[in-house]
C-alpha cells in the first residue's frame, strides 16, 4: 500500500494512468461491456463500481479542460431507460475536480464502442447499472 492512493488502485491501474498523457482516454466500462472484444489494454476491477474508481482516478488524474466535455457517455439505445442517477454521481464526483465541468456528452452504442477502440486502456468493472460506461480524457495539471 501507498500512502495518499486509494486501495482501489490496482498496480496496472496506477501504472496506466501514470503513463498516459494528455488527450488520452480511458475507459470505466461496466460488467457488460465487451472489454476484451475492443482492447488489448484491458484494466480487471471486478467487484468495483465505477463511481468509487472514478473518484479515486480523478483525485491523481486531471480531466481535459481544453475540450467540450472530457466525460463520454452511452446514449440509451431505442425503446431502453437509463438510472439518471449515475450520471448525476459522475457529474458530481467530477465537479469536487473540475468545478465547471459540463454533462457528459453522450454517444450512440456504436460509436461509443469505436471510441473506446483508440482509448489508452479499458478498465472492467463489476459495475451493473444500466448505461454506467463511461469515457473520460485526460488533461494536463496547467
Amino acid at each position: 500500500m501507498l500512502r495518499g492512493i486509494s486501495p482501489l488502485f490496482s498496480p496496472e491501474l496506477l501504472a496506466t494512468i501514470y503513463r498516459m498523457g494528455h488527450g488520452d482516454e480511458l475507459v470505466f466500462a461496466d460488467a457488460y461491456f465487451p472489454s476484451d472484444s475492443l482492447s488489448g489494454n484491458v484494466i480487471r476491477a471486478d467487484g468495483l463500481k465505477i463511481g468509487a474508481l472514478l473518484d479515486a482516478v480523478l483525485a491523481l488524474m486531471p480531466l481535459d479542460k481544453y475540450v467540450e466535455s472530457p466525460m463520454i457517455m452511452m446514449s440509451p439505445c431505442n425503446g431502453d431507460q437509463c438510472d439518471k442517477s449515475v450520471e448525476e454521481t459522475y457529474l458530481e464526483i467530477a465537479r469536487k475536480y473540475l468545478p465547471s465541468l459540463p454533462p457528459p456528452q453522450k454517444l450512440e452504442r456504436f460509436a461509443f464502442y469505436d471510441r473506446a477502440r483508440k482509448s489508452f486502456a479499458i478498465v472492467k468493472t463489476g459495475d451493473t447499472s444500466n448505461y454506467a460506461n463511461l469515457i473520460v480524457k485526460k488533461g494536463n495539471f496547467s
